[in-house]
């Protein structure tokens, strides 16, 4: 199509590593922090919007026509049709506490679909990347979402950001564990859409996920062959219900989303 989605993809795969460097420099400082203060907390926040800030002025600076949207800060317009979707820290709650999972994110979107997606997880080196039409990778090489035909055969990535969905998944867990599975969760949804591409996790289900926590990582899942159950049109402002498995488990998935999420 001539949009040039290679270079923008190798751009925003430096990018995110660049910015985890400056994550880590941050991670890094929790150690001199005294133990279950609020400085912990203050840190991560003042790490969040300098990571955003970072990532911002580089694509302002090669892409300055593109929007951008992000978790931190005030979406920015942009008149070329081209948007970039950003987590400066997906996993913020893994980063207070100094667990080594942690992301960033980058996804560029343009036609209302996403074009380019990047997960790089700093404290393991890995990054996840791809672009439509280009497949996807880990540091190089090709990844494919799970061949799995039954739950049984690895575990589910499950997720939930309030209260309500909370119990929702109770009932999904409850559900999944009757049919002889197991569930995972790391505290980090992007991460997480990033080990369903590369066959880690059988699939992934969340109620509701913001654009930029979901939509790098399920053109990853849609690029190593895996399904993804269609977002709204409205996904950049509202949001999307998550549904992504391997081929051969999606049904048993979608089935389990459904029951649970039905309320």
């Amino acid at each position: 199509m001539g949009h040039d989605n290679e270079a923008r993809m190798q751009f925003a795969a430096e990018l995110a590593k660049r910015a985890g460097d400056l994550g880590m420099e941050y991670f890094r400082r929790l150690d001199t922090l005294t133990i279950e203060s609020k400085g912990h907390q203050d840190l991560v926040s003042e790490a969040d919007r300098d990571v955003e800030t970072f990532i911002r002025s580089a694509l302002a600076e090669k892409y300055p026509d593109d929007a951008v949207v992000g978790e931190e800060h005030a979406p920015t317009p942009g008149t070329s049709g081209y948007s970039w979707v950003l987590d400066p820290i997906d996993g913020t709650a893994n980063f207070v506490r100094g667990i080594p999972a942690w992301c960033v994110v980058i996804a560029g979107f343009r036609d209302g679909q996403t074009d380019v997606g990047v997960i790089h997880e700093p404290s393991t080196g890995e990054s996840f990347y791809g672009r439509r039409g280009g497949g996807a990778y880990l540091n190089g090489k090709p990844i494919r979402a799970t061949g799995a035909t039954s739950l049984t055969e690895g575990s589910l990535g499950t997720g939930f950001s309030n209260r309500a969905e909370a119990n929702n998944v109770v009932g999904l867990i409850a559900d999944l564990l009757g049919q002889g599975g197991v569930y995972f969760r790391n505290a980090s949804g992007a991460l997480m859409l990033a080990y369903v591409a590369a066959g880690r996790l059988l699939g992934y289900v969340e109620e509701h996920m913001n654009a930029w926590d979901c939509l790098a990582g399920m053109l990853l899942i849609e690029e190593a062959g895996g399904k993804v159950a269609p977002h709204p049109a409205e996904v950049l402002t509202k949001g999307t219900p998550v549904i992504v498995a391997g081929q051969g488990v999606y049904d048993k998935v979608e089935a389990l989303a459904q029951a649970a999420f039905r309320s």
